[in-house]
């Protein structure tokens, strides 16, 4: 049986590491965390968001997620959503769920991300 989430594992493309960076931490507010040595070879990089963290692996093969995604909870998500646009992100509202105010997104790379409010 499932006892908890270790970490959220999601793909890009070789060489768009700090596409990502950008995006995650310097958008979203992620701190980045030391890979442990004998996995950074690998490329990619870890993160924390929260008690979350987010493993970001190089896929030599990689196609953008455009329908399995991972879904944030964030403080201010209008704050949060103003912040993407000025950066040159769309922002794709939502009110298919009456009580959820949220928003839909692609991050650097084009996977599909879910931003939910507190």
């Amino acid at each position: 049986m499932i006892v908890s989430l270790d970490h959220l594992q999601l793909a890009l493309p070789a060489g768009k590491e700090d596409d990502m960076r950008a995006f995650y931490c310097d958008l979203l507010g992620c701190a980045e965390v030391a890979k442990p040595d004998a996995l950074a070879g690998r490329g990619g990089f870890w993160a924390q968001a929260g008690d979350l963290q987010l493993h970001f692996g190089v896929d030599p093969d990689f196609k953008p997620a455009g329908k399995a995604h991972p879904a944030f909870v964030v403080a201010d998500i209008d704050d949060l959503a103003a912040r993407l646009s000025d950066a040159g992100h769309a922002v794709a509202w939502d009110d298919k769920l009456p009580d959820v105010r949220r928003f839909f997104i692609a991050d650097a790379v084009g996977n599909r991300i879910e931003i939910i409010a507190a």
